[in-house]
């Protein structure tokens, strides 16, 4: 007998969530997904690559202010003139859209279940998820270039290779421009931040939301904070990526901006500036009406790069005890993140099982009143 495909959210037509998918209460979207925000902030950065003397430098310093005032208030905000070209981000989107079209069994030849490093995959790559996302993934590992193993890209559609690549030199040369502020703005050379990842790797994720049955009952992406250091993600036009600032009280919803790229800060350039720089707080849900594109790169510091701050000010205390490797960050943040789920789901059941025993307890006197009656 052959094996049962997995279930695929942009295979199905069923009208209701399956449980897998449906989130606690509290984990739920308390915004809808285009009730759009102006509170993130839209930069320019045409002029920023001019010269610091003269009129240019002013321009440039300008933008270097938004840029930081952005990462201190939200840890997220958009880029506009950023000179990744349109085509470029056009040719990503329409390949992109061709691969979640092809049939499952075509997606699923890069099934990246079990560990595999790239491919393809519903909701995530992580190993004991108490709830899944609403959403479908391909990967890719881009940086550094010796380490691509194109064997995990998919072959379909044709041309989306050399796309990648084009796709992911841009993007990484952005990344890297950005931090670069950022090292300023610390006191720091333009290379600090780039240096401290030691041997920067990248990883490419595009995410596909399908129309969901009942988007008020889950997620395309869990609430979160990116582990690496800086995040640069293209969104179409739906609507769906959300922040929050207070914990997750409240949330809004990222107005898309034609061409723009978002930023996002991850924990690394959150520890490294010493909690100065906020890690971006975000998720992102899902609607009824409309599939949603994104196109994500992470860019991440190598295994062995050390976390603690490069710049400490007077007063401050350090936001870490002690420096650890990058590795060893992410494997407590991923354990922690799956055992606070665990815990959760473990505790939910328990409710359930209070709550049915309760209900026994009281339907016992009235079956024995109606014996006795």
């Amino acid at each position: 007998m052959a094996p049962a495909t997995p279930f695929l959210p942009t295979a199905t037509d069923e009208k209701t969530l399956r449980p897998s998918f449906i989130r606690d209460e509290d984990e739920r979207p308390k915004v809808a997904y285009n009730q759009f925000s102006d509170d993130i902030p839209v930069i320019s950065l045409a002029g920023i690559d001019e010269e610091e003397e003269g009129e240019g430098g002013e321009k440039r310093k300008e933008i270097c202010r938004k840029i930081v005032a952005a990462c201190e208030d939200w840890g997220i905000f958009q880029v506009v003139d950023h000179g990744v070209d349109a085509e470029l981000i056009s040719e990503m989107t329409r390949l992109s859209k061709e691969f979640f079209a092809l049939p499952p069994e075509e997606k699923l030849r890069f099934d990246m279940s079990g560990g595999k490093k790239g491919g393809f995959i519903v909701s995530s790559h992580l190993q004991g998820e108490a709830v899944q996302d609403w959403r479908e993934i391909v990967t890719f590992f881009s940086y550094p270039i010796r380490a691509r193993d194109y064997s995990r890209w998919p072959d379909k559609p044709e041309g989306w290779k050399s796309t990648v690549e084009w796709y992911s030199e841009k993007l990484m040369n952005l990344a890297c421009k950005l931090l670069g502020v950022l090292s300023e703005a610390m006191g720091l050379d333009k290379e600090a931040l780039t240096q401290a990842c030691v041997d920067m790797d990248q990883k490419v994720v595009v995410n596909f939301y399908p129309k969901c049955p009942q988007p008020d009952l889950t997620l395309g992406l869990k609430r979160h904070t990116d582990p690496g250091t800086i995040t640069l993600l293209f969104q179409d036009q739906v609507g769906g990526l959300q922040a929050t600032r207070d914990g997750g009280k409240t949330w809004i919803t990222v107005q898309p901006v034609a061409g723009a790229l978002v930023v996002n800060l991850g924990d690394h350039g959150h520890y490294l500036s010493n909690g100065r720089f906020k890690n971006a707080d975000h998720q992102a849900v899902v609607n009824s009406n409309y599939e949603r594109l994104s196109i994500a790169t992470f860019q991440n510091p190598a295994p062995e790069a050390i976390v603690y701050p490069l710049a400490i000010r007077e007063g401050e205390k350090p936001v870490l005890d002690e420096p650890i490797t990058f590795a060893e960050m992410y494997r407590g943040k991923m354990s922690k993140d799956l055992e606070l789920a665990k815990l959760k789901k473990m505790a939910k059941m328990e409710q359930q099982e209070v709550l049915k025993k309760a209900g026994e307890v009281t339907a016992q006197p009235k079956a024995l009143n109606e014996i006795l009656a």
